[in-house]
């Protein structure tokens, strides 16, 4: 169908089940309680407002950033329960309950987490856009190894799990630094495990 046809052919289909004339459905709400930085946040949200959004736009914690919004940069990088995760790719009504940690729980400017002072004091950072993901991601990957988790480059599954460059670097590889500070960030990580950067 083309042309008039087309558009006469739409116009006999009937609405979705519940929809407004003229397509101004009214969002769906949800209630939803979430412990953010160690605080108990009661929001009704859209069901389809992002854990990203609701952080940024309705908890106004604005330290996770919005990159690319399809998962690929890492910039928007929280810890929920202990993992992190891309907090632009799941919907906060899946975190009902959930403890979560954005960059601003994890440390202040007078208080900083020794992984961001380490960031500081490497350079882990040039145009700082992607630092809070890679600050939130660099504490979760440290928690991983520690765990015992295996990475892709992990040689032996029965040995004790060691913090390498390369487990660095094969972990951390979901962030994207457009700057290229790579070689810091891993500097900065290696020093937060105790070892000489």
């Amino acid at each position: 169908m083309v042309g008039a046809t087309a558009t006469a052919a739409l116009a006999t289909v009937p609405s979705a089940a519940g929809a407004k004339p003229g397509g101004t459905d009214a969002p769906v709400l949800a209630k939803v309680s979430l412990t953010v930085n160690g605080q108990r946040r009661d929001l009704e949200l859209d069901t389809r407002t992002s854990l990203l959004d609701a952080a940024r736009e309705h908890l106004h914690l604005t330290g996770s950033k919005k990159g690319c919004d399809h998962g690929q940069c890492g910039a928007c990088t929280m810890i929920v329960d202990g993992r992190r995760i891309n907090s632009c790719l799941t919907l906060a009504v899946m975190h009902q309950g959930a403890e979560i940690t954005t960059i601003e729980g994890l440390g202040q400017p007078d208080n900083l987490h020794p992984m961001q002072a380490a960031f500081v004091k490497h350079d882990g950072y040039q145009c700082g856009y992607c630092t809070p993901g890679q600050i939130c991601s660099a504490v979760a990957v440290l928690a991983e190894i520690k765990a015992g988790i295996p990475s892709h480059v992990t040689a032996d599954l029965n040995a004790p799990m060691q913090v390498t460059e390369a487990e660095i670097r094969e972990r951390m590889s979901g962030n994207i630094c457009r700057c290229g500070a790579y070689s810091n960030i891993v500097e900065a990580m290696t020093e937060v495990t105790g070892r000489p950067a």
